[in-house]
């Protein structure tokens, strides 16, 4: 035990400790701190330009405009949020967003000249990793960013767009099928707002999501008849200072009164909410605007820091991002938006952080010290799944290359292992998805 969590408890016990949780935040430094990693330093970047721990190799699974494996598909622009789904062969599906066009706040300046929407994609894979098919899950959408898999097997694609004039047009939650068979589906009832994560909780049947704004909200969403997402209580989260929450509701979460969902509650604003994750009794939620990871106890409905860049003079963790748990374990990963271009894994068992990944080089947005540099790229870390077995992790160099690159990374990733599998498990087996025909298509019009 650390001096800080000795002194937390023995002020408690002693009943010397009289102020509340939201004050301890500011008066003790988050429970999170650099420690030693499991697998090893990161070495010198591999051919992908990838710094990742001895026995690690990466491979490219998809680079923007090029054809996806054996596949007449050609990757979409900007790939970000993503997840797997086991097959019953004992393949898996990736499924990933495209975040195109870009936010307003991330513009594209790499000169491709890219137009269109955005939407999602999927790739197969063959128990033994290779690629087998790929196909397009939702199109005509715009921003996708992030999202999450659901307890019964689909994917909710989150648009990250906010509408200034229109609230109504705000960004939107789509149901998709991973195996592309059924077109992806519309649910308003989830709110209309930039979107970014979304995240369920089997147990008590609720989904929790953020929204990437400076004053964002951090909502929960109870559907009227789990798992049917399609009606249901929006409600966003008012943080009181002794770190208990309240949930208020949004009560025009489709936004046709105009009025934007993080103005229809006096709820506590959160400084640009990113990745949102929910595992085990617990939601983690990343603000970038205050690098801060929260962890929110969904029994007892109280929110804490769990850790702050702010504590830390060389922070391992700066421009948190996408945040998910690693499969058997618990533990948290988070992409770096900026920072160093890293992914950090913060180990549940006592809260560790240490990088597994970092991406270098031009193609990743860092320049060469020449005069000839080329224009920065400005990419950032996204897109993180493991495979169901946990041994292949899947992540984007979002504007890599320009456009867009997917990396696998293999290597012994459950070292870290500190705990059995516990929980709901993964998501029910899909079916290999048949061979489809040109005419195929989830066909949303644009929006």
């Amino acid at each position: 035990m650390d001096r800080r969590r000795f002194l937390l408890l023995s002020l408690a016990a002693s009943g010397s400790l009289t102020v509340g949780r939201g004050a301890l935040v500011q008066a003790f430094a988050a429970p999170a701190e650099p420690g030693a990693s499991p697998f090893g330093p990161l070495l010198e970047p591999d051919a992908n330009g990838l710094r990742l721990p001895a026995g690690f190799s990466s491979r490219v699974i998809k680079q923007f405009g090029l054809p996806i494996g054996p596949t007449a598909e050609t990757a979409m622009p900007f790939p970000d949020g993503a997840a797997t789904f086991p097959t019953d062969d004992g393949g898996w599906i990736l499924v990933s967003n495209s975040e195109n066009p870009p936010p307003v706040d991330a513009p594209d300046v790499t000169g491709l000249g890219i137009t269109g929407l955005g939407g999602a994609q999927a790739i197969v894979f063959a128990p033994d990793g290779t690629i087998i098919d790929a196909y397009a899950i939702l199109t005509g959408s715009r921003s996708n960013c992030a999202g999450g898999a659901t307890p019964w097997g689909t994917w909710l694609s989150c648009e990250e767009v906010d509408d200034p004039v229109d609230a109504a047009r705000s960004g939107k939650v789509f149901d998709c099928d991973p195996t592309g068979e059924r077109p992806a589906v519309d649910l308003p009832a989830l709110g209309r707002f930039k979107h970014e994560n979304a995240t369920v909780d089997p147990e008590r049947q609720h989904l929790y999501l953020s929204e990437d704004i400076d004053d964002g909200c951090f909502y929960r969403f109870t559907p009227a008849r789990y798992p049917d997402l399609s009606e249901g209580v929006l409600e966003a989260a008012s943080l009181a200072d002794d770190g208990t929450v309240t949930w208020l509701e949004v009560p025009d979460p489709a936004c046709v009164g105009g009025v934007p969902c993080r103005r229809q509650a006096a709820a506590t604003p959160f400084a640009g909410g990113e990745g949102c994750v929910y595992d085990d009794g617990k939601v983690f939620l990343t603000t970038k605007g205050d690098d801060r990871v929260w962890l929110y106890d969904v029994v007892a409905e109280t929110m804490d820091v769990l850790y702050d860049a702010g504590d830390f003079d060389e922070p391992v963790l700066t421009g948190v991002d996408h945040v998910i748990v690693q499969p058997r374990t618990g533990n948290i990963v988070v992409a770096e938006d900026g920072g160093d271009m890293q992914a950090v894994m913060i180990r549940r068992d006592d809260y560790a952080l240490f990088p597994i990944l970092q991406m270098t080089g031009p193609q990743h947005g860092q320049q060469l010290p020449s005069p000839l540099d080329p224009v920065p790229i400005y990419s950032e870390v996204s897109g993180l799944a493991f495979n169901p077995a946990g041994d292949r992790l899947y992540c984007n160099s979002q504007r890599g290359f320009g456009g867009g690159v997917t990396y696998e990374i293999q290597g012994p990733w459950l070292e870290a292992l500190r705990r059995p599998a516990r929980g709901a498990g993964p998501p029910t087996s899909l079916p290999v998805r048949p061979e489809r025909g040109r005419g195929r298509r989830d066909g949303l019009p644009p929006t």
